[in-house]
């Protein structure tokens, strides 16, 4: 089995896939910034819930995805920004909205890991992870 070049990337095909698929939940292997990024998601209403358990001694990062009550799904796009071979980041100023404030900007700063609209009211940039819509 190789060895996965983006994680962050491969967590958001997870999501994506299991949700087309209509799963109740995705497994990934977990890391301390998939957590984050599942945090944040979960604060946002994207997904139900998330856990880390373990799994033959590996820590595994489980997402609980959501849909509405008439079947929607509760995220309709999900986007990497920044990939291996081309880094984004961006000062306070140019913190990205998404859909005019719908969506949500998942940014990496010296503070952590936090929306878009966060980075924006602490005035912190840093580099772009994703989009959620």
């Amino acid at each position: 089995m190789s060895a996965v070049t983006d994680p962050i990337a491969d967590m958001l095909t997870r999501i994506r896939n299991g949700i087309q698929a209509r799963h109740a939940r995705v497994d990934m292997p977990s890391s301390k910034l998939k957590i984050e990024v599942a945090r944040i998601l979960k604060e946002e209403g994207y997904i139900g819930n998330f856990k880390v358990g373990e799994e033959e001694k590996k820590k595994v990062l489980k997402v609980f995805l959501r849909y509405g009550p008439d079947g929607m799904n509760a995220i309709s796009d999900l986007d990497r920004v920044s990939k291996p071979g081309r880094r984004v980041y961006v000062g306070a100023r140019e913190v990205p909205r998404i859909l005019g404030g719908l969506g949500v900007s998942i940014l990496t700063t010296p503070r952590g890991v936090m929306t878009g609209k966060a980075a924006r009211k602490a005035r912190l940039g840093g580099e772009v992870l994703c989009s959620v819509s």
